[in-house]
C-alpha cells in the first residue's frame, strides 16, 4: 500500500476531481472490503473460541463472560499471556506460534485502515483519506492507495493469520 501526506491547511478538503471515475474505482474494491470485513470477523471469533477453550474446557460461559465487550487488541495479549504460559511448561514451542501475534496484530491494523477509510473521498489515483497524522511539519492528512490489489493482499495477509492460529492451535494440542 502507498502512502501520501497532504499539509493540513485550515479546512479537511480533499481533491477528488472525476467522481464518475472514484465510484468506478470503489465498485472494483467493495468485494474486497466485503471480503476483509468477513474474514477478519471470522478470525476474531475462531481466537474468541480458542480463548474460551484456554479458560476451560468445560464450558465456553466463563470465556464469554471475561471476552465480553474485550477489544480484538486485548483478545490478542490475553492470547499471547495464555499462550506463553502453557509453554514455559514445555521444552519445545509450536513453531507456528512464531510470528503468529504480531501477524493477528498485522491483520488488525490492515482491516483498521480498510473500514474506518473515507471511502467516498478517493482521489484519481485510488488514494483514499485515511487519518490526520501528526509530525513534525505540523498536522497532514494521509491518504492510503488502497487498490484492489492491494485488497487483495490484505484478504490474504488475514487469511494467513487464521491458518496460521489454526495450526498453532493443531500443534497446542498435540504437546
Amino acid at each position: 500500500m502507498k502512502i501520501k501526506r497532504k499539509q493540513f491547511i485550515q479546512h479537511l478538503s480533499h481533491e477528488v476531481e472525476d467522481e464518475d471515475k472514484v465510484w468506478e474505482y470503489l465498485d472494483e474494491s467493495l468485494p474486497n472490503i466485503g471480503l476483509i470485513v468477513m474474514y477478519f470477523n471470522g478470525l476474531e471469533k475462531l481466537l474468541d473460541q480458542m480463548l474460551c477453550e484456554m479458560f476451560t474446557e468445560r464450558t465456553d460461559r466463563t470465556g464469554l463472560i471475561v471476552l465480553q465487550n474485550m477489544q480484538y487488541s486485548s483478545k490478542v495479549n490475553l492470547f499471547g499471556r495464555f499462550s506463553d504460559e502453557l509453554h514455559s511448561c514445555f521444552v519445545e514451542v509450536p513453531t507456528h506460534y512464531d510470528g503468529l501475534l504480531n501477524k493477528l496484530r498485522e491483520a488488525a491494523r490492515l482491516r483498521n485502515i480498510v473500514v474506518h477509510a473515507d471511502w467516498e473521498n478517493t482521489d484519481n489515483d485510488g488514494y483514499t483519506y485515511t487519518s490526520i497524522k501528526f509530525s513534525e511539519n505540523g498536522m497532514e492528512q494521509e491518504y492510503v492507495q488502497l487498490s484492489a490489489e492491494s485488497l487483495a493482499i490484505i484478504v490474504d495477509k488475514i487469511l494467513d493469520a487464521r491458518k496460521q492460529l489454526g495450526e498453532y492451535w493443531d500443534a497446542k494440542n498435540n504437546l
